[in-house]
């Protein structure tokens, strides 16, 4: 079984975060950025799932501008095998135009992912720490008519086993 995760790159959690002078938003110039902590716990249980030999291969995949590369070199370093990196930059002269993601245009994206990887599981975390949503994974579960599992504290083997079977 192939196990997909979603990671999302997010201001570090540890980070003091400063509201913009004119109000419209947080300054992300000069600011560290890391891996959502929620999607970290993720990717964490899919290689756990592979380590206990329930998975054959872990994907992590992220969406964004080009800087999302290093979260999933992280996911890499974690143990990942691939990393999938949705590149939503805007063919804009200014390198730092992007496309806004929000959750409906993600679980679109990550349905596409999903039909043409055709992973046997897909995990996401329970919300990203920038915009405490928790849409996503409601939404893709319900455009590819999956079956979904929300706000896991533990996922086990033994319920891997009843479902493929």
């Amino acid at each position: 079984m192939k196990i997909m995760v979603a990671v999302k790159r997010v201001i570090d959690y540890a980070v003091k975060i400063r509201v913009k002078s004119d109000k419209t938003g947080v300054e992300m110039n000069n600011v560290k950025m890391s891996m959502n902590p929620f999607c970290e716990i993720a990717l964490e249980e899919a290689l756990r799932i592979k380590e206990a030999g329930f998975a054959t291969e872990v994907i992590a995949v992220s969406m964004g501008p080009s800087q999302c590369i290093d979260t999933l070199r992280t996911g890499l370093a974690m143990g990942a095998d691939r990393a999938i990196h949705v590149d939503t930059s805007t063919s804009s002269s200014s390198s730092s135009a992007t496309t806004t993601l929000n959750p409906l245009s993600v679980a679109k994206l990550l349905k596409k992912l999903v039909d043409l990887e055709k992973p046997g599981l897909l995990i996401l975390g329970k919300q990203a720490i920038d915009d405490d949503c928790n849409q996503t994974g409601q939404m893709v579960a319900g455009l590819l008519k999956w079956p979904q599992g929300t706000f896991a504290s533990k996922v086990s083997t033994s319920m891997i086993v009843s479902s493929e079977s």
